[in-house]
């Protein structure tokens, strides 16, 4: 029995599980309690007339990462589709996708799931962000004949080995997908040595993502309630790290008292958890959640709420990006690039090497190794807004310079697109 069969079966096997499993978890607020059954397949709107395109982004970045693509689809006439797994994704996208895209969570990577959803849907070709491969999934769209394409597509080192050590499991599913568009030439050549039939660079569709958007009055109401106090901000923070911001702030705070250190954790139900951490070294910490804009005397700010990363990026001076102390691997740093913000960083930053490697050869951002260098890296920034304000335009300059990809991208499926408008015809 090939690993394949196993896991097919496997999945069957633990069919009957799967409500359970979505009930506990929505529970804990990692799944819409009234959209579970989309996660088993069934879906909760009609499927739109004449073609259509069918993305999927695993979380809340890749997601995101799409929408270039959408508004492109959009404007070729094109219905689209676009699934993701997470809550936070699905909320942020709800705000986001424009009229003509409809939104639906993955279904869990059962055949009975997967068979209810595609036929229901019935897309004309599909497209899946990074290295998002579900075998079930995957196996279906290739028995209905709908092409599949990775965009954006990337894999590390490490994961490439792992399909390895399967290599009958990798070629089979690898060889499934019609094309793969990958960020990089590193990348697409991993993806053809494990299989995939054809690649080619295309580029970072990261890059022609729009600035986050902001609510012009919670905007004008953050500004107000800041006044001229300098505005530090760590964002995407993971547990750990938040020790380390707190260790900056108190020591910023010796030469800059009225310094506001807004800590943004990856994950919102952290809030109260950090607050309680500040509140524990004398600090006065809110939460935007619970208590609005920051008062006064407001010495941290706890911005645990979902879609104003665009409200924290235009309110702060110097931004921290985090998952990139002690073990990381870090995140995303082209939205605050993309408006204006200086940048600072630690070393741990893998999964994005290449974006940050660009931003820092241009002085557009700059790495830390700890919590003093942290400090002494925004407490010099904030002290020179002539430096600071030189830093992001540079990052500005940087994003628009690498952007591209979604152009890239739709000359690469165009005859994908031009096969459907004469099988419709």
């Amino acid at each position: 029995m090939s690993i394949l069969t196993f896991y097919r079966l496997a999945t069957i096997t633990l069919t009957p599980f799967a409500r359970p499993a979505l009930n506990w978890r929505a529970k804990r607020g990692k799944e819409d309690p009234e959209r579970l059954d989309e996660r088993l397949g069934v879906a909760s709107l009609p499927r739109p007339a004449g073609r259509l395109v069918w993305l999927h982004g695993a979380s809340l970045g890749e997601s995101l990462s799409l929408l270039p693509l959408i508004d492109r689809f959009i404007q070729r006439g094109v219905e689209v589709l676009v699934t993701s797994g997470t809550y936070g994704s699905a909320r942020l996208l709800a705000e986001r996708l424009p009229a003509g895209a409809v939104h639906q969570f993955l279904p869990l990577d059962a055949p009975h799931f997967v068979e209810r959803f595609l036929d229901h849907w019935r897309p004309d070709l599909a497209l899946f962000a990074e290295s998002e491969l579900w075998p079930n999934i995957v196996l279906d769209i290739h028995r209905r004949g709908a092409p599949l394409v990775l965009v954006n597509a990337r894999i590390s080192s490490a994961s490439a080995q792992r399909w390895r050590r399967a290599p009958g499991v990798g070629a089979e599913l690898f060889s499934k997908i019609d094309l793969c568009l990958a960020q990089d030439a590193d990348n697409a050549a991993r993806f053809l040595g494990l299989g995939a039939p054809r690649a080619r660079v295309a580029g970072n569709l990261k890059f022609d993502v729009p600035a986050p958007p902001v609510d012009a009055s919670k905007l004008a109401a953050l500004k107000g309630a800041l006044g001229a106090r300098p505005v530090f901000a760590a964002v995407s923070t993971h547990p750990g790290e938040e020790d380390f911001v707190l260790d900056a702030h108190q020591e910023m705070a010796r030469q800059l008292p009225a310094l506001l250190t807004v800590i943004v954790p990856r994950h919102t139900v952290r809030g109260d958890e950090i607050a309680k951490l500040a509140r524990a070294r004398g600090l006065n910490a809110g939460l935007r959640s619970q208590d609005g804009p920051p008062g006064r005397d407001t010495q941290i700010y706890v911005a645990d709420t979902i879609g104003e990363l665009g409200l924290i990026f235009r309110a702060a001076e110097v931004v921290f990006m985090g998952r990139s102390l002690g073990q990381g691997g870090g995140h995303n740093p082209i939205e605050p690039a993309k408006l204006g913000c200086a940048i600072l960083h630690g070393p741990a930053v893998e999964d994005f090497a290449d974006v940050y490697a660009e931003l820092n050869a241009a002085k557009a951002a700059a790495r830390v190794a700890d919590a003093p260098a942290l400090a002494r890296a925004a407490l010099y920034l904030l002290s020179q807004p002539a430096r600071m304000r030189k830093m992001g335009r540079a990052g500005v300059e940087v994003v628009e310079r690498l952007g591209g990809a979604s152009r890239e991208i739709m000359t690469a499926i165009e005859p994908y697109l031009a096969q459907l408008a004469a099988t419709r015809q």
